[in-house]
């Protein structure tokens, strides 16, 4: 079972990556890790199957409650263009498979995997509660190091 008490992140879809951090990062007082694109991030999804995205995204160095800020193609999951705003929490998991198939058999629903189910799910999925809008990235426990080094200055 997941401990939700290991939470890290509130993801928010932008339209704008660098405006973003410009008007939210006095105001909440935070800064910001260097801005990360990744031209092909792996996203699998029900609707269309294995895809891979271009992703801009960043995380506030300061937590242990970080921001994240994606900004993601027209029409794809983190496409922050119609919709912007909070999209999901994040948290911690030591057994992304393992606890992805304990919500999937508790009801919930996949929305958003690195890989297909039958490739193992990869190292991060996004889960939908049934009867709430509630959107929660499990994320696999070994990033953490290469994210601690990120938020104090380095590379992700």
């Amino acid at each position: 079972m997941i401990d939700y008490q290991r939470l890290y992140h509130t993801g928010i879809r932008v339209p704008d990556l660098r405006a973003a951090m410009d008007e939210l990062g006095p105001a909440l007082g935070v800064t910001w890790a260097t801005p990360k694109t990744v031209a092909g991030q792996p996203a699998w999804t029900p609707q269309h199957g294995q895809q891979h995205l271009e992703l801009h995204f960043t995380y506030s160095c300061e937590g242990p409650q970080h921001i994240e800020l994606l900004q993601g193609p027209a029409g794809s999951v983190w496409d922050g263009s119609q919709q912007p705003g909070v999209h999901h929490v994040g948290v911690w998991c030591d057994d992304v498979p393992g606890e992805t198939q304990r919500f999937l058999a508790a009801g919930w629903t996949l929305e958003l995997a690195q890989c297909s189910p039958d490739e193992g799910f990869g190292t991060y999925t996004y889960v939908r509660p049934p009867g709430a809008g509630m959107l929660v990235e499990l994320v696999s426990s070994a990033a953490l190091p290469r994210f601690e080094a990120w938020w104090a200055g380095g590379t992700l």
